[in-house]
């Protein structure tokens, strides 16, 4: 595989500048020691949770304000929220994980970016379980308006007809779609919103992308997510197999089997992950070009990314991580487009 030298320059390190406490430099060392793979594990469960608890928190308004006929929120603003949500998450903690943020995103970059297998795996784990415990949150911090909306439900019959479906409690946590629905639709509808979706994800991971830079992807993803809501939520759209099954894990937890959402349950939590294999594919067969210019802002980022390995392994000893090993001042094309 061919290499490309990076250009020679000089950083300034935090540690240059700030001294910081004992106890915390006695961390910091032991984290890049010992326990970096956890603190990247901790990195997405922190994405997953940001992203999950801001998307959560204004479904449950909207869910329990149509339910109380009080105009809590909107699917608009439901939009809003997620994409804000992916803003944070990839905000505070792409620096440390590469806020993969999604399952879906993380096996694709498996598969066409070499990132490691086993690594992976913690990576979707710890995903799944920043959702769960944001949908926990939330259900907490609703419980009280959620009790009084059920009892509700349940003096006017309609309980049966309506908790476990979006328009009731339950659809705050899990995804659900309406008796009735073809699922054939449903399927079509989430898969592409995912393919697109995985079509922007590779785009913004492309070193050779002059449109979009590296600061602006959070921006983009952000944008990306809440249009698919605005347009598509109505049919069933989940896009995160992160968010769908750590919401449907709280749901069971809360109310049961009752709440195990069905046959669409598979849809909302796998067909976001060929949807979105199927979209970098696509972008991989028909626009990357390894003759491209990598750009000057991805330049300094994977620069900056080399300096901070090389300072680690001074300063602390540390080995470098797996998804991120630099041969002296070279680095592979299929480095430079992995997030």
């Amino acid at each position: 595989m061919a290499v490309h030298p990076l250009p020679q320059r000089s950083f300034v390190h935090l540690a240059d500048i700030v001294q910081r406490p004992a106890l915390l430099s006695s961390w910091e060392r032991l984290r890049h020691r010992q326990a970096h793979w956890f603190v990247e594990c901790v990195a997405e469960f922190t994405a997953a949770f940001l992203y999950t608890y801001a998307g959560v928190g204004s479904q449950a308004g909207f869910v329990l304000g149509n339910i109380a006929k009080l105009p809590l929120s909107s699917i608009f603003q439901i939009g809003v929220a997620y994409g804000i949500g992916c803003m944070l998450a990839l905000s505070v903690c792409a620096g440390t994980s590469g806020g993969h943020l999604s399952p879906a995103v993380t096996i694709a970059f498996t598969l066409f970016n070499g990132f490691p297998p086993l690594k992976a795996v913690r990576y979707i784990i710890a995903q799944i379980l920043g959702a769960y415990v944001a949908c926990l949150l939330v259900y907490v911090q609703y419980e009280n308006l959620i009790s009084e909306v059920t009892a509700g439900m349940i003096s006017a019959g309609t309980y049966d007809s309506t908790f476990f479906t979006p328009n009731g409690p339950a659809g705050i946590f899990g995804f659900y779609v309406m008796p009735g629905s073809k699922l054939g639709q449903v399927f079509l509808n989430e898969f592409v919103c995912d393919v697109i979706f995985g079509i922007v994800v590779f785009t913004l991971i492309d070193p050779t992308n002059f449109m979009v830079s590296p600061v602006m992807v959070p921006w983009v993803v952000g944008l990306t997510y809440a249009t698919m809501i605005w347009s598509y939520a109505p049919v069933g759209v989940a896009c995160n197999t992160a968010r769908d099954l750590g919401g449907r894990l709280a749901a069971l937890t809360i109310w049961g089997r009752a709440a195990d959402g069905g046959a669409y349950a598979a849809i909302s939590a796998l067909a976001n992950i060929p949807g979105i294999l199927c979209g970098g594919l696509f972008y991989e067969i028909f626009f990357k070009d390894s003759s491209r210019v990598v750009t000057p802002d991805n330049i300094d980022m994977i620069t900056g990314h080399k300096a901070h390995e090389e300072h680690s392994q001074k300063r602390h000893g540390s080995a470098s991580s797996a998804s991120s090993s630099y041969d002296d001042d070279k680095v592979s094309p299929q480095e430079l487009g992995m997030a």
